[in-house]
């Protein structure tokens, strides 16, 4: 599923327009990454929690040469599935 296929479910199951759906889930992820760059969780009950988590700095190989690189720290965005999400994803039923 796609962007356009996600718009088009929520239309359909909220009876709204394309236009609204987009707007909607346009809103949800602005605010989600304004969120998390402020270094804030974002926590959605039965469905799961959107963190920060920071990566060290570290050393890394070029596959190509095998020369030794520096890998700089920086921040990663992370998604934990809530238990209710992951036992209905376990068990397959919706």
């Amino acid at each position: 599923m796609n962007k356009a296929d996600l718009i088009d479910k929520i239309a359909k199951d909220a009876d709204i327009t394309k236009a609204q759906a987009n707007a909607a889930l346009d809103s949800f992820t602005d605010t989600v990454i304004a969120t998390l760059k402020k270094g804030d969780r974002v926590t959605l009950v039965g469905f799961g929690t959107f963190s920060v988590s920071e990566r060290a700095a570290r050393n890394g190989r070029n596959p190509q040469t095998g020369a030794v690189i520096k890998i700089k720290a920086r921040k990663v965005p992370k998604f934990k599935a809530g238990k209710e999400f992951s036992t209905k994803i376990a068990s397959g039923k919706k």
